[in-house]
């Protein structure tokens, strides 16, 4: 019987330089897409797919998502002062939602050296990656869900893969691979480039921000060679990992919003607002009476 993937990495220490100067005092995962941090949309997302424990990686000036997620007894004293026990229950709940760690990252020095700062806490098991920015609306089964569903069934690692469009496929890592015969949305990868120009790209589909991995790939992050810019990039990780044993892309089912971009960032507090009752409808109506074409 396989082991179960019960453990999420989120790697949060990031400078978040794109939002200044609102992240001058406050972390970009902290940052409200209609009335939740980012970061809680990662880690709803990642109780909704089973993971039992949530393991954030931060750096300094991040103490505030640990407070988010943790019991604010004075808050709650306040409120049930003023019979305010909704709102007792909501601040409750962001508390009662996961069994979170921590681990500092002393320096940002890319994405494969924060998951290597987890090493000790994810031990000798399968293990999730999420990126908050990349914020995923699935409307049915969770997408970290899909990519668990995979790998339980296969045993092999599984990232997330994202179709892109080619004047935008410098920004991202690309993989090669031979889509599986009896799952149409499963690739089996050969190659993995990172920011490739568009005419190098060697296909259309893109690594996002979601993966299930196999402790095996903390000894290729150790040997991994830092970058032009000094930094353990994941993406080389697995690249070392997919020359030994199989990788798997899956091409998952919902809408992706890049919000670490402030364009990706609007669309999902837009998107997500409508989605609701309490504030879709005035919000279609005030759309509609800019008179936009």
């Amino acid at each position: 019987m396989r082991p179960k993937v019960r453990k999420v990495v989120i790697p949060a220490a990031g400078l978040g330089t794109r939002f200044l100067p609102a992240t001058k005092s406050m972390p970009k995962e902290m940052l409200c897409v209609v009335d939740k941090p980012i970061i809680q949309y990662a880690v709803e997302e990642a109780r909704a797919s089973g993971i039992e424990h949530v393991i954030i990686v931060t750096g300094r000036s991040k103490s505030s998502m640990e407070d988010h997620f943790d019991v604010s007894y004075e808050l709650e004293a306040t409120l049930r002062e003023r019979g305010k026990l909704d709102l007792v229950r909501e601040a409750r709940k962001v508390s009662d939602l996961a069994s979170v760690s921590y681990v500092r990252q002393k320096e940002p020095l890319g994405l494969g050296h924060a998951v290597l700062a987890a090493r000790d806490l994810v031990g000798n098991e399968p293990f999730a990656v999420m990126l908050p920015d990349d914020l995923i609306d699935a409307a049915g089964v969770p997408a970290l869900r899909q990519m668990i569903d995979v790998f339980e069934s296969t045993g092999d690692p599984v990232i997330a893969l994202l179709k892109v469009a080619m004047e935008e496929i410098s920004a991202y890592g690309v993989i090669r691979g031979d889509r599986d015969a009896k799952d149409a949305r499963v690739h089996v990868l050969k190659e993995l480039v990172e920011k490739p120009k568009r005419e190098d790209a060697p296909s259309d589909l893109a690594i996002i921000g979601r993966y299930i991995l196999t402790p095996d790939i903390f000894e290729d992050l150790v040997a991994t060679t830092r970058d032009k810019s000094g930094e353990i990039q994941l993406t080389n990780g697995l690249r070392a990992l997919v020359s030994r044993r199989r990788l798997l892309g899956y091409e998952f089912e919902g809408t992706r919003y890049d919000a670490g971009q402030k364009l990706g960032f609007l669309k999902a507090t837009v998107d997500l607002a409508l989605k609701r009752d309490d504030l879709g409808p005035a919000l279609r109506a005030h759309i509609q009476s800019l008179g936009l074409r």
